[in-house]
């Protein structure tokens, strides 16, 4: 048992310092081996065919906030607060991180398989004996493209969101549209868009690295490039829950709110 402990341990480590190992080597390439086709390919792949999945997903959690809110503040006669409510949940918290699991699901476990297969079949080799960097050709338009697209995404899920809970007040609540616009502009503060702003960077780059990782080290022909693609949807899952509460906690740190 702690033989399988110990060798579990030193496998983490190793995937933690081929993770970092990857993350320099793509910003290096960035400024020495630029690929803007690569990069602008990967951001139609990764971001744009991940636009209408995320605006359904904020679009249905935010009008299941606005119902459950509208619920509770009617007991207290608060209703016109419903607006800020949304706003402060969706932009601080439910906005990056929901999205962030969404994009995980889906891109993570592209980038696992397909540089899994492409390490399996031994076309990363291939690159190598060609003479091209495969972390310039593979990991950094990958990785880049999350970074850019993540932000892009988070901003699109939070509005889908908002107009979703505004839906759900005027349904249940009989809400009109001025008292609800003029709480969600009180929500709108500099404050709270700093965690919006910051968790999708980091999020993106957990989702990057962890699909790029788990691609790379994949062995074990098909069986193991399809453990590789479920353990990178996990384990980019997982850090994103734990760095949301970092970030949140820090930043609300250095706002002096904590």
């Amino acid at each position: 048992m702690l033989a399988a402990i110990s060798h579990q341990a030193r496998h983490t480590l190793f995937e933690i310092q081929y993770g970092v190992h990857l993350t320099l080597g793509s910003v290096w390439a960035v400024f020495t081996d630029f690929r803007r086709r690569d990069v602008v390919e990967q951001m139609d792949i990764l971001g744009a065919g991940s636009f209408g999945i995320v605006a359904l997903t904020g679009l249905f959690a935010g009008m299941a906030m606005g119902l459950q809110f509208t619920v509770e503040l009617s007991v207290y006669g608060a209703k016109d607060y419903l607006g800020k409510m949304v706003t402060v949940s969706i932009i601080r918290e439910l906005g990056p991180v929901l999205t962030a699991l969404m994009v995980a699901g889906r891109v993570c476990s592209g980038m696992a398989s397909e540089l899994g297969v492409m390490k399996v079949g031994r076309q990363v080799d291939a690159l190598k004996v060609m003479g091209i960097n495969p972390v310039a050709k593979l990991v950094m338009p990958r990785m880049l493209a999350v970074l850019i697209m993540l932000p892009v995404l988070t901003v699109l899920a939070d509005a889908v969101a908002v107009v979703g809970g505004y839906f759900a007040g005027a349904v249940v609540g009989k809400l009109s549209w001025s008292t609800y616009w003029a709480a969600v502009d009180q929500g709108l503060t500099v404050q709270n868009l700093v965690g919006g702003v910051v968790k999708p960077v980091v999020f993106a780059w957990i989702i990057g690295a962890v699909g790029c990782t788990s691609g790379l080290l994949s062995e074990g022909g098909t069986r193991g490039v399809g453990r590789a693609t479920t353990q990178a949807v996990v384990k980019a899952s997982i850090l994103i829950l734990i760095s949301n509460f970092i970030v949140g906690f820090v930043v609300l740190k250095m706002l002096g709110w904590a």
